[in-house]
């Protein structure tokens, strides 16, 4: 499981993921996805494992959205699909998964952030889905349904229609993160160690409890997946990705 780029360490009832790609802020590849949703696979039936922790390297970044060559010459609305269906295997681990945010936490970061079941953060972590600024695409139902659920609905229209990130102390406001430290590590330790004392019948109900709730408010729409096909294969993602590569900012069709 280890790799260059997913950096997976064990310790009694705890594995720890590092995203190992700094020179891009930690963006996702679809190597990455792929390795992720084999670790959450293997999780599933690891009765050993109390806690999941995931974070990202060299301070500035959690993960700062999505690697965008991987859309060149793929189907990138079943991409979307593949992302969305990793996301549902790691909310739906029965260990307890912790999103430990330093610097950025935006698109795909962000999705994995609020599938987590606790966030704590630094002072300088952001989030937000500053799509429609950059690649003129959109998200999946069910990634702004669970984005909704974790920082509200307000400010999930914030983070989308205006493109600006959410502050760690607004984050913070609206409950979306459990804490803002200084020292991330130390947090993270005294948080693990307090769930590797809790019962584990009662982690589990709850988490149980929760996914049935959010299988019922969080569910996609069956229009989505036209939707998604016509976002995908329309002029505004041809830009904003042409733009991208070309680090140029995009002209959006009005």
């Amino acid at each position: 499981m280890n790799s260059p780029e997913l950096q997976v360490t064990r310790r009694d009832g705890v594995v720890q993921v590092v995203f190992h790609r700094p020179e891009r802020r930690n963006a996702f590849t679809s190597a990455m996805y792929a390795a992720m949703r084999d670790l959450c696979e293997e999780l599933r039936e690891d009765t050993a494992t109390r806690v999941l922790v995931l974070r990202g390297s060299g301070g500035k970044a959690f993960a700062a959205g999505n690697e965008i060559s991987d859309f060149l010459d793929r189907d990138v609305v079943a991409y979307e699909e593949s992302i969305r269906e990793l996301l549902v295997a790691l909310f739906e681990l029965p260990q307890v998964t912790i999103a430990a945010v330093e610097g950025a936490c935006v698109g795909g970061g962000l999705a994995v952030a609020t599938h987590c079941d606790l966030r704590v953060c630094t002072a300088n972590a952001r989030f937000g889905y500053p799509i429609a600024r950059t690649l003129g695409n959109a998200l999946s139902a069910s990634i702004v349904y669970r984005c909704a659920s974790v920082f509200g609905e307000s400010l999930t229209r914030e983070m989308l229609m205006t493109s600006r990130l959410v502050s760690a102390d607004r984050a913070y406001g609206v409950g979306a993160v459990l804490g803002v430290v200084e020292d991330l590590d130390a947090e993270i330790d005294d948080l693990v160690d307090g769930l590797l004392q809790a019962s584990g019948v009662t982690l589990r109900a709850t988490k149980s409890q929760l996914a049935a709730r959010a299988a019922l408010l969080e569910a996609e729409p069956d229009s989505d997946p036209a939707l998604l096909t016509e976002v995908y294969g329309g002029p505004d993602f041809a830009e904003g990705v042409r733009a991208f590569l070309a680090k140029e900012k995009p002209g959006f069709a009005r």
